[in-house]
């Protein structure tokens, strides 16, 4: 469910942010971190093709629903970025079909709850409450909050280059200079070279840095 209780409109876009309970560590290795792509993928569609099991295991039926939920119409969302941390998840997203935002994370985070609980032998709650949602309202927003979640990584140090941090969307908004799949879609909505975007994030990286150091202080 949504934290808010206004609707979330088609057409808007929103970004996305849930965290785990009192700062619990949810996303250990690169298996963590694809799993929850993949169920963001699997389950971004009002048609599902196959089971979640069958998509992971036959190549041949993931290529199929890449296929169907290629459609717009067929998406409950449009991915526009993400950043995965080790406690909490970033997403912007663009709400396609009614209630569809609220639909996809309600199954995604429920879907992972499951999965790291039986991976971890583990039984609760795994996400701090509901899921957090903004509304995006212009182009410039938009594209400083796409600095913000890239930023995430370096900012926690957790690698010293935003490129150096697999599991974020930074990489594609990078093109073709590193190779991994693709998943956003973004190319409409942010009207920015790739070296002008590369230099807008790295002139920031120290101030975001020192930003986190006072973010206890900082109301939400």
């Amino acid at each position: 469910m949504s934290r808010r209780k206004v609707p979330l409109v088609n057409k808007g876009v929103y970004h996305i942010c849930s965290k785990s309970i009192q700062g619990f560590k949810i996303f250990n290795s690169d298996n963590d971190s694809k799993r929850m792509l993949d169920l963001m993928r699997f389950y971004n569609t009002n048609q599902p093709v196959c089971k979640f099991s069958d998509f992971l295991e036959f190549a041949s039926k993931a290529k199929k629903l890449e296929e169907l939920v290629a459609d717009h119409s067929m998406k409950l969302v449009r991915l526009i970025a993400y950043c995965i941390m080790p406690t909490h998840i970033h997403f912007i997203l663009q709400q396609l079909e009614e209630n569809g935002i609220s639909m996809l994370m309600n199954t995604v985070l429920k879907a992972y709850s499951q999965y790291f609980n039986l991976r971890h032998n583990r039984k609760g709650p795994l996400w701090e409450s509901r899921f957090k949602n903004v509304l995006v309202e212009t182009d410039s927003q938009l594209l400083h909050l796409t600095r913000y979640i890239h930023l995430n990584p370096p900012t926690a140090h957790l690698v010293d280059r935003p490129e150096d941090w697999k599991w974020s969307s930074y990489r594609e908004y990078l093109g073709g200079i590193y190779k991994n799949q693709t998943i956003c879609d973004f190319s409409d909505l942010v009207d920015i070279s790739i070296p002008s975007y590369q230099k807008f994030v790295n002139d920031r990286i120290a101030y975001q840095r020192e930003l986190g150091k006072i973010k206890d202080m900082l109301i939400d």
